[in-house]
C-alpha cells in the first residue's frame, strides 16, 4: 500500500512549500494576533495556509476526508479509509515571537494508521518527509538525505526534544526516571520529531491531552519511516479517524530503543488505567 503514495507525497510536499511561502510573506509584516481561546493564538498566516492546503488536497484527492486545524470540524463520520490531517502553522507562538521555530504539517492516515507525513520549516527551508515502509528524508536548501534514528546511544545519556513555549510538570520526573542528560528546546511538534528522526534527539513526550490529531499524524509517519516509535503514554498505537480530535492519552515519540523504558517510567506517574 505504501508504494502507491508517490502522488500523495508529491502533492503534500508542493502544498507545504506553497503554504510556507505564504506564511513567510505574513511573517515579514506587522501582523495582528487574535485568540481562539485562552493561550491559543491565531494569525492571518494560519488561516491563509490552511485554506491553501485544504483547497489543494480537495482538488487532488476529492474523495478523501480532510481534517484541518483552522477549518470547521468535519460533518462526515471519521470512518473514511483515507483522512488527511493538516496543521497549517504548528508553532504559532514561535511565529509570533519570530524565532523561526514553526512548521507546516500534513499527514495522511490510511485505515486509521499514519502512513505519510510532510513537515516543512519555511524559515531555513527545511523539509522532512516520510512514507512508512519506504523511508524518511530531510531536505535543506535543495540537498536531500535519508533519515534514520540513532538507536545506539546509551540509555543513560539520552537527549530530550522539549517544547520551548510550554512544559508539562511531569517532564522533570520522567527525565529523572529515564536518565535524560540533555535537552534541545524547540517549537513545533513536527520539528521536535525531526530532531529524533535525524538522530539528534532520542525522545519527545507530551503526557497530557494538549495536542491534537493534526499535531501527530504527519510527524508519526516520518518518525516511523525513520525507524522510530510513536504511541500514546501507555505504549499503544495511535488510531486516527476516531473522536475526539485531541490526543487525550498523550504522545510518546522515541528512537525506538528507549521506548519501552520511557513507557515503563511513565506508568507510575499516570493516574488513570490503560484503556482496553
Amino acid at each position: 500500500m505504501s508504494g502507491e503514495l508517490s502522488e500523495e507525497l508529491t502533492v503534500a510536499t508542493r502544498l507545504a512549500r506553497e503554504a510556507g511561502a505564504t506564511i513567510m510573506r505574513v511573517y515579514a509584516t506587522d501582523f495582528s494576533v487574535a485568540y481562539k481561546g485562552k493561550g491559543d493564538p491565531v494569525t492571518q498566516a494560519d488561516q491563509l495556509a490552511n485554506d491553501l492546503i485544504v483547497k489543494g488536497l480537495q482538488k487532488a484527492f476529492p474523495t478523501d476526508l480532510i481534517v484541518a486545524e483552522e477549518s470547521s470540524p468535519p460533518s462526515e463520520s471519521l470512518t473514511a479509509s483515507r483522512v488527511w490531517y493538516v496543521d497549517p502553522l504548528d508553532g504559532t507562538k514561535e511565529f509570533i515571537a519570530k524565532n523561526g521555530e514553526f512548521s507546516v504539517m500534513i499527514g495522511l492516515a490510511v485505515e486509521g494508521q499514519a502512513y505519510l507525513g510532510v513537515v516543512y520549516r519555511p524559515d531555513g527551508d527545511v523539509l522532512y518527509t516520510g512514507v512508512v515502509g519506504q523511508g524518511a528524508w530531510v531536505e535543506v536548501n535543495g540537498i536531500r538525505k535519508a533519515l534514520m534514528v540513532d538507536s545506539t546511544r546509551e540509555s543513560s545519556s539520552m537527549t530530550l526534544a522539549v517544547s520551548r513555549s510550554h512544559r508539562n510538570p511531569l517532564i522533570e520526573k520522567i527525565c529523572e526516571a529515564v536518565g535524560v542528560s540533555q535537552e534541545i528546546p524547540s517549537g513545533s511538534v513536527g520539528l521536535k520529531i525531526g530532531l529524533i528522526a535525524e538522530g539528534r534527539a532520542d525522545l519527545y513526550l507530551e503526557p497530557g491531552p494538549y495536542t491534537s490529531v493534526w499535531d501527530a499524524c504527519g510527524p508519526e509517519a516520518i518518525l516511523r519511516a525513520a525507524g522510530g516509535q510513536f504511541t500514546n503514554v501507555f505504549g499503544q498505537p495511535l488510531v486516527y479517524g476516531l473522536t475526539p480530535l485531541k490526543n487525550i492519552l498523550g504522545l510518546v515519540a522515541t528512537n525506538g530503543r528507549c521506548h519501552a523504558q520511557v513507557i515503563a517510567a511513565l506508568a507510575p506517574l499516570i493516574d488513570q488505567p490503560a484503556p482496553r
